[in-house]
């Protein structure tokens, strides 16, 4: 009887830290996507406004995932990078509410606005359905967020144009 309860913990332990690796790998999987989609697609004049936030650190916890991801604000794209894990000493914190895949779909929506005011208007409904909370400093994590928006790249027009025809 012992042998056989042994066993069936050890199963549930297996199974646990299957779901845990799953939950990270999402993570670093889409703070690797971020990564590569500003270096490739990002905006120079939004990174040039960062200016006295230079450096600061923006953490966005994933609720459902139960992990996060934090970046540094920069004022040069091709140094911008998202770490997988917890920051020591964050300025602000984006908490993301939602399922896996709901989750990084509504933050892969967030990425291709415009960095404009509709661009954070749109953004508006995310805050009073409660989908996204701040703590700390709103305005770092506006500045991540505009850098974060490449919806004024070319690319972006041509998809437009591409499915005009509809």
């Amino acid at each position: 009887m012992i042998k056989l309860t042994h066993f069936l913990t050890q199963s549930e332990d297996r199974k646990e830290r299957a779901q845990e690796l799953v939950k990270q790998s999402a993570l670093m999987n889409f703070a690797k996507m971020a990564t590569i989609l500003i270096e490739l697609f990002g905006c120079d004049p939004a990174f040039k406004r960062i200016g006295k936030r230079e450096g600061q650190i923006i953490e966005m916890f994933f609720i459902d995932l139960e992990g996060s991801i934090y970046i540094t604000l920069v004022s040069d794209r091709n140094n911008f990078k998202c770490h997988y894990g917890k920051s020591e000493n964050p300025k602000a914190v984006i908490s993301v509410k939602g399922e896996r895949e709901k989750a990084i779909k509504m933050i892969s929506k967030v990425i291709c606005f415009k960095d404009n005011l509709f661009g954070l208007i749109r953004i508006l409904p995310l805050f009073i359905r409660r989908k996204i909370k701040i703590k700390g400093s709103y305005f770092a994590a506006i500045k991540l967020c505009r850098c974060m928006m490449v919806g004024k790249h070319p690319m972006y027009k041509r998809k437009v144009e591409a499915y005009s025809w509809l």
